[in-house]
């Protein structure tokens, strides 16, 4: 399966810190009040230390002891700002950072609600889970620890250098050789660091990936015993992300012992020195105090820096992930016909059966001409394939006449399901057109199309919340009354009531405490809600007993009654009643008519419904 997310670095750095800026700017004046509180924590950090100059020579030289009071006094209301402002950035940053990943995570989420099924068709639920959690977290631990810290690394340094120099600029010279050989150790440390961060992060999302695929398929793997298999894939996945880890953390472990190491030797060196100089009157007694502070304190900031610095790689290898998602081309939608509500039927009659009071409409035309909702939909010469080169679908012409009910049947992969995703337009078709009232399904908005139509997938799908919820899915403003009715028709009503809570029953884990069949009706019920013109059923009916299966048929007559109706089943017993049966074969209609004239013909349906050759 094509993996998204496989990348060993970003292909632009550039460009993922221009996404990322992009949201900081969004609270720039929060950011900019946390620059200012954390500027005046460091500078009370610098002026606070300058302050051993002044007190120490008073006492060495002055013997004053009120000029030592007044130092004291002085240099502890400078510490005090600087707390205050140090609990003011914190507080304010940690409320600025859960907003900016507030809107991270409402873009990421919004985003990815617009993007084609063919994109989470390539995807892993276990990568995308990956976003949302391991790399925002990142993005948080950068915007909580990093941002704030940067900034206040950064002012250090810079005020140190500067009063170092303000102080004693000879011995200044020999720092700024100590700062130069730091720097040129983090850059090169930082670029290995880089590489191996990503490299965690992609093995990371490969190993949660592994864990959510093996866990939602837990049935199967007790089932063919594949416990000692799936362990060993997690093995192997563990333990790229333990070399990644190890190798990312190795480097960036290395920073910090390195800086320190360089700053000890800086200091040793400018203690000698510095005491020659005094002995000489080079220099005061207190400039060398303060200075020699600042000397050791000198390393803080860079450390700082570079422990944050291992905070923005990480983030950034996080962020590239989130950013890259979100750029993906989002599902696109050229159609100009919506679909409208009217008091009567277009014509000035009656609405048509089963469309309600819906009608299309053209925006893109002067007039206000509206087609009557109806539910014809026709394929001409229709080609299709999911990925280049490999073609589904060949030339395929069908029509479904408002009120029929087409049954396709074929063995699996002959495209009966490929069918019934093009009217809906989870894909786009490669050639051909497929029309629905007459209009280009392309030209109808998608939103309108899809709200036309009523679909019971396979593979039947139930969200957390009571089972009214899930029946007014398909329907969210359906009253109470409409719901019940909807359950009615798909003889679900009857076991929803023996249900704990009845219709106010919470289902979770995709409706784990119902049985398949149960959960069928259920999807059954929610497409009954919606009362679409048009309703595609994919083996509606394919977990629900025989019994079962008989007594939801009158419900079900109902439901399809002066609807169109597309129907995919593997019991042929279930089509028989279709106006048009149409057999597909390797992505081709072999094969049309209804039931008595495919037995008359003695081809392939009278070799399926007599057992001679196998749907599947």
């Amino acid at each position: 399966m094509a993996r998204m997310y496989n990348r060993k670095r970003p292909k632009n750095l550039r460009h993922t810190l221009a996404a990322f800026l992009g949201y900081l700017r969004r609270h720039w004046l929060l950011l900019t009040l946390v620059a200012v509180l954390a500027a005046a924590s460091a500078l009370a950090n610098l002026l606070g230390t300058y302050m051993i100059k002044p007190v120490v020579n008073e006492v060495a030289v002055a013997r004053s002891l009120d000029g030592l009071a007044r130092g004291v006094i002085l240099t502890a209301a400078i510490y005090g700002v600087g707390v205050l402002s140090t609990l003011g950035y914190t507080q304010v940053m940690v409320r600025t950072a859960q907003r900016i990943l507030y809107d991270i995570r409402r873009d990421l989420y919004g985003h990815l609600q617009c993007l084609p099924l063919g994109f989470f068709d390539r995807q892993r639920k276990g990568d995308l889970m990956s976003l949302f959690t391991n790399d925002v977290d990142t993005i948080s631990d950068a915007l909580n620890n990093s941002f704030a810290s940067l900034f206040q690394s950064f002012v250090q340094m810079v005020g140190t250098l500067l009063l170092l120099f303000l102080l004693n600029w000879r011995l200044s010279l020999i720092v700024v050789l100590g700062y130069a050989a730091m720097f040129l150790y983090i850059r090169y440390s930082s670029k290995r660091s880089k590489f191996h961060f990503d490299r965690q992060q992609s093995c990371l999302g490969d190993l949660d990936g592994y864990v959510e695929e093996m866990v939602a398929g837990q049935k199967v793997v007790k089932v063919f015993r594949h416990e000692a298999e799936n362990l060993a894939g997690f093995a192997k996945r563990n333990e790229a992300l333990r070399q990644s880890g190890t190798a990312a953390q190795s480097f960036a472990a290395t920073m910090i012992p390195a800086v320190v190491s360089i700053s000890y030797l800086n200091y040793a060196v400018i203690a000698v020195l510095g005491g020659i100089m005094v002995i000489h009157g080079i220099s005061d007694v207190g400039s060398l105090a303060s200075y020699l502070v600042l000397v050791r304190q000198s390393a803080m900031p860079i450390n700082q820096f570079t422990q944050q610095g291992n905070f923005l790689l990480a983030a950034l290898a996080g962020a590239e992930r989130v950013f890259s998602a979100m750029e993906e081309q989002p599902e696109t939608d050229t159609g100009t016909v919506e679909l409208v509500r009217t008091q009567q039927g277009p014509d000035g009659a009656a609405p048509p059966s089963g469309s309600g009071t819906w009608a299309w409409r053209d925006s893109a035309q002067a007039d206000t001409h509206l087609v009557p909702l109806r539910g014809d939909v026709r394929f001409s010469d229709v080609t299709f394939g999911y990925d280049p080169g490999r073609t589904i679908l060949h030339g395929n012409s069908l029509y479904a006449r408002p009120g029929q009910k087409i049954a396709f049947v074929g063995s699996t992969g002959a495209g009966k399901t490929t069918i019934t995703h093009l009217i809906n337009r989870f894909y786009e078709v490669t050639g051909g057109a497929i029309t629905y009232d007459g209009f280009d399904v392309r030209q109808i908005r998608k939103d309108d199309l899809r709200r036309s139509l009523g679909i019971v997938l396979q593979d039947t799908h139930l969200f957390t919340g009571t089972v009214a919820d899930n029946i007014r899915f398909g329907k969210l403003d359906a009253t109470p009354e409409e719901i019940r009715a909807a359950a009615v028709i798909a003889n679900a009503d009857s076991f929803i009531q023996r249900l704990p809570q009845g219709y106010d029953t919470m289902l979770t884990g995709d409706g784990a405490n119902l049985s398949q069949g149960q959960r069928q009706l259920l999807a059954i019920a929610r497409a009954a809600v919606a009362d679409p013109p048009v309703l595609i059923l994919d083996e509606a009916t394919s977990s629900i007993d025989t019994r079962t299966e008989a007594l939801i048929a009158q419900g079900m007559d109902h439901l399809m009654e002066g609807r169109t109706v597309f129907v995919i089943a593997h019991r042929l017993s279930t089509v028989r009643n279709a106006d048009v049966i149409l057999v597909l074969e390797e992505g081709r209609i072999i094969e049309r008519g209804n039931h008595d004239t495919l037995l008359a013909q003695k081809g392939r349906y009278y070799q399926l419904y007599h057992g001679m050759c196998e749907l599947s």
